[in-house]
């Protein structure tokens, strides 16, 4: 038997809300508009009492899987570890495909965002290099080498 029927979203806590989604922007996602959430349905589904989060989320030009940002507001987020290597259990990258990746690479420099290492190539194919997002979180951009 199969339960999933598709790739709904990911999930991603963050301190400071608007920064993140003008990275996410900045790289070519389309936002909806922020939206609050709280009440007995988040409480449940959290297993936290009187939580109230401002969520933001963010879908690739032409639809698929989206990026949902979350902020608490109460209960105080808890700190992660900005600095966490490629290695550290737990979600590691979120990645996208993108049209010119030293473009996309140099303007995420531009705006104070470096490489985590740099830009490799597998076998050909993909040339892909790990950028340090806001907040620490790793985003891996991915350009399709031509043949």
């Amino acid at each position: 038997m199969t339960f999933v029927r598709r790739f709904d979203h990911v999930g991603i806590t963050v301190a400071d809300l608007d920064a993140a989604t003008a990275f996410f922007v900045s790289l070519g996602l389309e936002a909806d508009g922020k939206m609050a959430v709280e009440g007995e349905f988040l409480d449940t589904v959290i297993g936290m009492s009187g939580a109230r989060t401002e969520i933001v989320m963010l879908r690739p030009p032409g639809g698929g899987t989206t990026l949902e940002l979350s902020s608490f507001t109460r209960p105080d987020h808890l700190p992660g570890s900005p600095a966490a290597p490629a290695n550290e259990l737990g979600l590691r990258n979120v990645a996208f495909e993108v049209h010119d990746l030293q473009a996309a690479v140099g303007h995420a420099a531009a705006a104070g965002y470096g490489l985590v290492g740099g830009i490799g190539e597998y076998e050909g194919v993909w040339r892909m290099a790990y950028v340090r997002g806001p907040e620490g979180i790793i985003v891996s951009l991915a350009e399709r080498i031509d043949k």
